[in-house]
């Protein structure tokens, strides 16, 4: 049989691909299907922990390097040898306000190191949208960054993408959670704006294809999907694909970026700070100008409900590959050793191995819930909403497996040692840091009983640190308690369980022959 086009894929471009934002949410994606082509892939990651948690770094033709996007000397390091780079860094996340700025000088900066490691391509995704002055901020510095990258000799191949609808990325969340808990909207006047979404597998299909057609270089390409819909019809789409009746859509004219956004955050899991710049894009019609893409790379193009469907069938059978809160800094360790650190030390003894006991403790948070206490749980979550926290409606990518630096809850995953150790960093809003682990400890004496150590950690910020544990600390009782019997209990019933598996199979008969 003739080789696919994806198996010709990197046939011009033999030498290794460089990915940077390799953690975000579309680079998490790409970087296993170009795996599947045929492509040697190196990775860029401010922290090379959380590439190296993802199912595809062992890959033998994957390599990782630590290192920030801004640090023009790194990136002639990682850059020497390779034939393209995928720039999919921003900054939306980790800077809030003033990261205009920040993008355009890493984008300065990348440019820069391609010219000199003699890069043959630049492949940027960027954002759809009207050109001229009357561009939001959003879209203005993704302009911004399009100028940047093409300021030097090295051809950049940009595509042009409006909402990218995919299970886990911002767009959709906003949109799913809107329409699943108001039946009512009042809403900005965009819900009338025209916009031309597209599916996250027809992105990738884009990103992947551009390096194997020479006519994408130096080319700006607008990518969307088989149809224009204003965002009040795209809300109207999400309805029926959850089996919901038709939302009552009330546009308004006093409702600015800044309010709109404050409302995504009390309403979805996705943060004010992602919100606005996102808020404020959405006034732009953002609609493909020309056709170039389905010339030059053809794919069949899912409809918005296809895409809709796609993504909730994902959902529901958790093969997420990666969500919007995958990307970000991780936060570092506050310094435990000085200061006043007040703790709540939990042992219990549990009779199950470590791997029982480690999935117990994986399935802390989400929809699986904290073993007890949830409703003071989901109190607390609420509260850290309304007080511009990330609450509980992160949730988390997948219901059973936990990787290092992926969102929970309001909490961030900071080490993780499979059957051994998992903590979580507190990103909800306090006066203070808090850590929250879990250690397993196995005996030396080949006992089946195994300990397990839960410990929560508080390092208070001033008076309001102090009172805050104060008033919280009649609650470990039930909230800590509560927590480490639950995993002991879900630990030793699912190792009863598969005990009474093996002994019915040692105890089935033989059949006669």
């Amino acid at each position: 049989m003739p080789p696919s086009t994806e198996s010709r894929m990197c046939e011009l471009h033999s030498k290794p691909v460089l990915v940077t934002g390799a953690t975000g949410y579309i680079g998490g994606r790409l970087v296993p299907r170009l795996l599947d082509a045929g492509c040697r892939v190196r990775c860029l990651a401010r922290d090379n922990r959380k590439v190296l948690a993802r199912p595809w770094a062992d890959h033998p033709h994957v390599e990782v390097f630590e290192g920030d996007a801004s640090d023009a000397e790194k990136l002639r390091a990682v850059m020497s040898g390779c034939g393209a780079a995928y720039y999919l860094t921003h900054s939306m996340i980790v800077a809030g306000g003033g990261y205009a700025t920040v993008d355009r000088d890493m984008a300065r900066t990348f440019a820069s190191a391609a010219e000199e490691a003699e890069l043959q391509r630049i492949i940027y995704l960027g954002g759809l949208g009207e050109i001229g002055d009357g561009l939001s901020e959003h879209l203005a510095s993704r302009r911004e960054v399009e100028r940047e990258l093409a300021s030097g000799s090295t051809p950049v191949t940009v595509l042009r993408a409006a909402m990218i609808i995919g299970s886990g990325s911002a767009s959709f969340e906003i949109l799913r959670y809107l329409v699943e808990r108001l039946p009512v909207m009042i809403t900005p006047r965009w819900v009338s704006t025209e916009c031309q979404p597209i599916a996250v597998r027809n992105v990738l299909h884009y990103l992947v294809q551009c390096l194997n057609v020479p006519e994408t270089a130096g080319s700006t390409i607008d990518i969307g999907g088989p149809e224009i819909l204003t965002y009040r019809q795209i809300m109207q789409v999400m309805a029926a694909a959850r089996g919901l009746p038709r939302r009552v859509v009330i546009p308004v004219p006093v409702l600015t970026p800044r309010l709109s956004s404050r409302w995504i955050h009390l309403i979805t899991p996705i943060g004010h700070r992602i919100a606005r710049p996102l808020a404020e894009g959405l006034r732009n019609r953002v609609v493909c100008r020309n056709d170039d893409a389905a010339r030059l790379m053809p794919q069949r193009l899912l409809t918005v409900r296809e895409a809709i469907d796609d993504a909730l069938g994902r959902m529901r059978s958790g093969e997420v590959e990666t969500t919007w809160s995958d990307a970000g800094v991780m936060p570092g360790d506050p310094d435990w050793a000085g200061g006043t650190v007040f703790s709540d030390n939990r042992e219990m003894a549990i009779e199950a191995t470590p791997e029982f006991i480690y999935r117990a403790v994986c399935r802390v948070g989400g929809g699986h819930g904290y073993y007890a206490a949830d409703r003071l749980w989901r109190l607390r979550g609420l509260m850290d909403r309304l007080v511009g926290g990330p609450g509980l409606r992160r949730g988390r990518r997948d219901p059973e497996n936990i990787g290092y630096g992926e969102a929970l809850d309001f909490w961030r995953v900071t080490a993780v040692e499979p059957n051994r150790r998992l903590e979580l960093r507190a990103e909800m809003k306090l006066p203070g840091e808090a850590l929250l682990s879990f250690e397993i400890d196995t005996p030396t004496n080949g006992s089946p009983t195994h300990r397990l150590r839960q410990t929560a950690r508080f390092k208070p910020q001033g008076l309001f640190g102090l009172l805050y544990w104060c008033l919280v600390l009649p609650l470990h009782g039930i909230v800590f308690s509560g927590m480490i019997q639950g995993i002991r209990s879900h630990a030793e019933r699912m190792a009863g369980q598969a005990a009474r598996s093996r002994d019915g199979v040692a105890r089935t008969p033989l059949p006669r022959a």
